[in-house]
């Protein structure tokens, strides 16, 4: 009988190992960490990680799909526990670009476009793009079913969302140092929610 991946011993040391180079990683940045730092941390010898992972990419890579799986675990708690599509939505953003900007302080590399890696980072977020555009998409779909959003496309309007949230990662999380421009998300979300025509209240 196999064992589930909780109690194979295989997969039991990848996730210490994962969580050890999560450590390391957030306190030297992806340049300067290298095989024999995560090693150390571990108090194992540098050949012992190649039986589970081919190098420090894929360790990394490890390491994302760990962070994403979490932020997913926040998010869809938020969508369990809201029922009213504005609270959801705006929900949504909120938390998930705090979580973005708690990642981004740990690892400042990911954001960083003048790294050589950032392709590779790339191409990871890029697994979990559809996915956050289907889950907007559904949000703004539950809206028009309950008449409080007026959307003509909710395809087009889920990849617009998504964009500008994208758009804003680098100002936020790279360029800025000290949160301070974390005001921007509040003007997404005003924009979303009234945009920019004056509505007559006569």
């Amino acid at each position: 009988m196999s064992l589930s991946p909780l109690h194979d011993p295989k997969e039991v040391i990848r996730r210490k190992i994962i969580r050890a180079a999560s450590e390391v990683f957030g306190r030297y940045g992806y340049r300067k960490t290298t095989v024999e730092d995560i090693a150390r941390q571990l108090h194992m010898v540098k050949s012992s990680l190649y039986y589970y992972f081919r190098g420090k990419e894929d360790i990394f890579n490890a390491v994302v799909h760990c962070e994403a799986r979490q932020i997913r675990r926040h998010l869809s708690a938020v969508l369990e526990q809201n029922d009213d599509p504005r609270t959801r939505l705006r929900k949504y953003i909120l938390v998930r670009m705090k979580a973005l900007n708690a990642i981004a302080r740990r690892y400042p590399s990911i954001f960083d476009p003048s790294l050589t890696h950032y392709d590779f980072i790339e191409q990871i977020r890029r697994k979990y793009d559809r996915s956050e555009q289907m889950t907007i998409r559904r949000i703004l779909q539950e809206g028009m079913s309950r008449d409080v959003f007026y959307v003509q496309d909710p395809g087009l309007a889920a990849t617009v969302i998504c964009t500008a949230m994208k758009g804003l990662e680098i100002p936020l999380f790279w360029r800025s140092k000290d949160g301070k421009e974390f005001h921007h998300v509040d003007n997404l979300l005003h924009l979303l929610f009234y945009g920019l025509v004056k509505r007559n209240t006569t």
